[in-house]
């Protein structure tokens, strides 16, 4: 058995937790990258992004994406894939429609957004001729609008992922229990609400979890999307670019790493927190199927 974990273990320290340590000893100085790293800082870099406008900016624009998919993204996922879970004809069609946008890389996502939201662009022009052009906006540069943009997009991006994963846990729903209360007299509503949703709690409490740990350190498509002028004012970063942005561009490697150890302290806690109270269940669970 060591020897079979022996290369994964060897994997994992070398390509995860050297690196980490390597981010938490740079952090604490103050480093352009350039020679070794001689101005010892202490703690100075952490303190020093938590009084940084700009930085709480990015925090806040994280936890709206956060909040913001769990609170979009399942409820549209949760409702599309009940449909769909339902026989018709072209089912198979529609369910490969919604799984599109989500295969499709990140930067062909961003640019293709960035295009159609553009001034003028074909949004506004497809808003002006249904009559809707006093709700036309700078989309991506209104400081006031871009975030909530920025969700809607990433809403379309993602949230095929959420539905084929619950449809994969509708799978392992048993026909049994739904014929049962229709034979009792429940309405398709009834069974959805009181047998199928309740025995999708394992796989949605997996999707959630999946969605916030993403959310948290959600990049590629923020940085294609964005426009630099917008992001460097905090309305449109989140800690990913913020820390790509003042520790690769700007050369403050010491402050960058010290991001990243934020942004790594604040995922570990969350995914604890989450584990600990709302996944505790679905493991034992697990655990105990396996013992027996």
């Amino acid at each position: 058995m060591i020897g079979l974990t022996t290369p994964a273990v060897l994997i994992y320290v070398m390509f995860v937790l050297v690196p980490m340590g390597f981010a938490v000893y740079y952090s604490l100085f103050r480093w352009r990258g350039v020679g070794p790293p001689t101005e010892f800082v202490g703690l100075r870099n952490y303190t020093l992004a938590f009084q940084d406008p700009i930085f709480l900016d990015a925090l806040r624009n994280n936890a709206i994406i956060v909040f913001g998919s769990l609170l979009i993204q399942g409820p549209i996922a949760l409702g599309v894939a009940l449909l769909l879970n339902r026989r018709f004809r072209g089912r198979a069609v529609f369910r490969l429609l919604v799984f599109v946008p989500y295969v499709l890389a990140e930067v062909t996502v961003g640019i293709m957004w960035k295009l159609l939201l553009t001034g003028d662009g074909t949004v506004d022009a497809l808003m002006r001729s249904l009559g809707m052009g006093g709700l036309v906006q700078a989309w991506l540069a209104d400081l006031d609008v871009v975030i909530w943009t920025l969700l809607a997009i990433l809403t379309w991006k993602y949230v095929g992922f959420a539905i084929i994963l619950l449809l994969a846990g509708l799978s392992n729903v048993p026909d049994e229990l739904t014929e049962a209360a229709a034979i009792d007299g429940a309405s398709w509503w009834q069974i959805q609400r009181h047998v199928t949703i309740p025995l999708l709690g394992p796989t949605i409490r997996i999707w959630m979890f999946l969605s916030m740990i993403g959310s948290l350190q959600i990049f590629d498509m923020i940085w294609v999307t964005s426009v630099p002028a917008v992001r460097s004012l905090g309305a449109s970063a989140t800690m990913a670019t913020y820390m790509v942005d003042n520790g690769f561009f700007a050369r403050l490697w010491g402050y960058g790493n010290a991001v990243a150890v934020i942004l790594f302290v604040i995922s570990f806690v969350a995914a604890l927190l989450f584990q600990r109270f709302l996944l505790r269940r679905d493991i034992e669970g697990a655990i105990t199927g396996r013992a027996k």
